[in-house]
């Protein structure tokens, strides 16, 4: 197969097809909004990556070079890299940045959080609902964090368990309230599209520490999440 990393040859429409970027911010995908502002680091990555879904479009039987496909290997690049954004972030320091000295300490519950990640496995999306829940002991922080924190783990390859922990875990850690409880409910596209093919199944996780883990809370968490 062909490395589109070092093609530089021209189409019948004239398109320089994996043509290197020579100035931060380039982007030849007039309709990719992904990364607006990519700089010469990413743009290498971004090259790199593009070679290889040029590959693997030979692979699976497709002509990378039909009109269709010739911006595909780019924008699959400059999408994966936007899914996997998590993994240049740093959820703790997101959260510090916003705590603040507060006496309220009863259970402060975002639910209903869009969550949207990929499975570590095929990478295949898995997509739903996740509930932060935690009870200050002297720190707030603000509630949009919670959601920002859930959206850094997201957007990583995952599996649906191991995000619910890290989600509880940094807030625990950052934090260090009384308590946290974290539930996902999701829906997985490697049991929907291929597999099994069960369109209607849904997973549910939850992950709880600290005072959550007594049976009191713990129930009322859950029912405060089926109001």
């Amino acid at each position: 197969m062909k490395s589109m990393s070092m093609k530089h040859e021209k189409t019948q429409s004239g398109t320089l097809v994996n043509e290197p970027a020579s100035y931060p911010g380039y982007s030849s995908c007039a309709d990719d909004d992904c990364l607006n502002d990519i700089g010469r680091d990413d743009q290498e990555t971004i090259s790199e990556m593009s070679g290889a879904v040029y590959n693997l479009l030979e692979g699976i039987g497709e002509n990378p070079e039909r009109e269709g496909l010739l911006k595909t290997p780019e924008r699959v690049a400059k999408s994966l890299r936007f899914l996997t954004k998590g993994y240049r972030e740093d959820p703790g320091d997101m959260l510090r940045k916003a705590v603040f000295t507060e006496s309220y300490d009863e259970m402060v519950l975002v639910k209903d959080i869009d969550m949207f990640s990929m499975c570590e496995h095929h990478m295949l999306p898995f997509f739903g609902k996740a509930h932060v829940a935690y009870i200050p002991d002297g720190k707030i922080v603000g509630l949009s964090k919670l959601a920002r924190v859930v959206d850094v783990f997201a957007r990583r390859l995952q599996v649906q368990e191991r995000l619910t922990q890290q989600i509880r875990d940094i807030i625990q850690d950052v934090l260090n309230p009384r308590g946290v409880g974290v539930v996902i409910e999701a829906q997985h596209m490697c049991m929907v599209m291929r597999g099994v093919e069960k369109q209607n199944s849904i997973t549910t996780t939850s992950a709880m520490s600290g005072d959550f883990l007594s049976q009191p809370t713990r129930n009322e968490f859950l029912r405060l999440l089926n109001r």
